[in-house]
């Protein structure tokens, strides 16, 4: 299983001072979290895509190509890249100029984003919401296995063979499918064959297996072996010195976030309540101390069928930077190797179980 960690670079002021960074103060935090992140050997990191003022990432992939120079070995991704409101000409450059820039590092996780500022933005209609991404996946997927492209669709001008370059180092380019609670993205990532990261936010995870199970079902009926149908989670996560440390430093800012977004979705406020519940062994928040958070990547895992990526999304609460710090170190220094190791165990009990059998 690969760990990692996605960030929505986001501005937020600090609820036990007021204060809020500055765009560059933000930008330089983030760059600085990413390097971390690739220094105590997480596999991954995601910048998200947003268009509001609480954040730094609507450009995400000059922040990733920022961060391929600083780095060695951690994969780059998108998490999301709003595809439904870009040009997928345009994605696959920036995406694939980057995998130039990191020898190889690059991925896309293509959705349709959990705001929705990008559409009058770029000027698309928001009735228009799943048909822009379906459509612009399908050339997506078109420019990736052909540099040059014929392709007709309602939203873009035709190609008629035009080549689309740079051509990425990775043949093919990594893209993964990024979905909330739609059974119809589900099917649609598996009939592609296109690896699935889910995001869980709320709730219980275990309540996702049967979408996971439909997204390897429709897989497994277009013709995809089990091996291709991948699927990585992402979780909102944190970690402390202890649990207690942990869920104290990240209830406030956690709350605010959510209270305000809430306003926006008719929402109702966040409580403690609510928060500790979430954080409990079953609950969506991956939340505390080493031993803590490692046990529940296991029995998330475990819940859903088997997955092969975990992303902490730790950005959601205004914290100290050296928090901040700390937490990505005790998610790559002891959170992986516990969570590593667990899963070896398990593993070749099973082969025994079978062995026997």
């Amino acid at each position: 299983m690969e760990i990692g960690i996605d960030s929505f670079g986001g501005v937020l002021s600090d609820t036990a001072t007021g204060l809020k960074l500055s765009p560059v103060q933000r930008t330089q935090n983030l760059l600085e979290e990413i390097a971390l992140a690739d220094k105590v050997g997480l596999d991954v990191f995601g910048v998200g895509e947003h268009h509001r003022s609480e954040f730094v990432d609507s450009a995400p992939v000059v922040i990733l190509a920022a961060a391929a120079t600083r780095t060695q070995k951690i994969r780059l991704t998108s998490a999301v890249t709003v595809l439904s409101a870009a040009d997928p000409v345009r994605v696959f450059q920036e995406f694939a100029t980057l995998d130039l820039i990191s020898k190889g590092r690059a991925e896309i996780v293509a959705g349709r984003g959990s705001f929705v500022e990008a559409f009058p933005l770029f000027g698309f209609d928001l009735d228009d919401y799943d048909s822009l991404f379906a459509e612009k996946l399908d050339l997506l997927l078109k420019i990736r296995e052909n540099t040059r492209v014929f392709w007709n669709g309602k939203y873009r001008a035709p190609l008629t063979g035009q080549a689309v370059y740079p051509r990425p180092l990775q043949d093919p380019l990594p893209i993964w499918v990024g979905v909330g609670g739609t059974p119809a993205s589900f099917v649609r990532a598996g009939t592609l064959g296109l690896p699935l990261a889910v995001a869980i936010i709320g709730g219980e995870p275990k309540r996702f297996r049967p979408l996971i199970d439909l997204y390897r079902e429709a897989g497994r009926r277009a013709g995809h072996s089990t091996e291709k149908l991948t699927v990585g989670l992402h979780v909102i996560g944190f970690l402390g010195n202890t649990t207690e440390q942990a869920a104290d430093d990240f209830y406030p800012g956690y709350a605010h976030t959510f209270t305000e977004i809430g306003k926006e979705r008719g929402w109702p406020p966040a409580t403690r309540a609510q928060f500790d519940a979430l954080r409990g062994p079953t609950g969506a928040l991956f939340i505390g101390d080493a031993e803590t958070v490692a046990r529940k990547v296991r029995y998330v895992n475990q819940a859903l069928g088997g997955s092969s990526r975990i992303t902490f999304q730790m950005g959601v609460s205004a914290l100290p930077h050296d928090k901040m710090l700390r937490s990505i170190e005790i998610l790559g220094t002891e959170v992986a190797p516990k969570v590593h190791k667990e899963l070896r165990s398990d593993h070749l009990t099973n082969a025994a179980r079978l062995v026997l059998a």
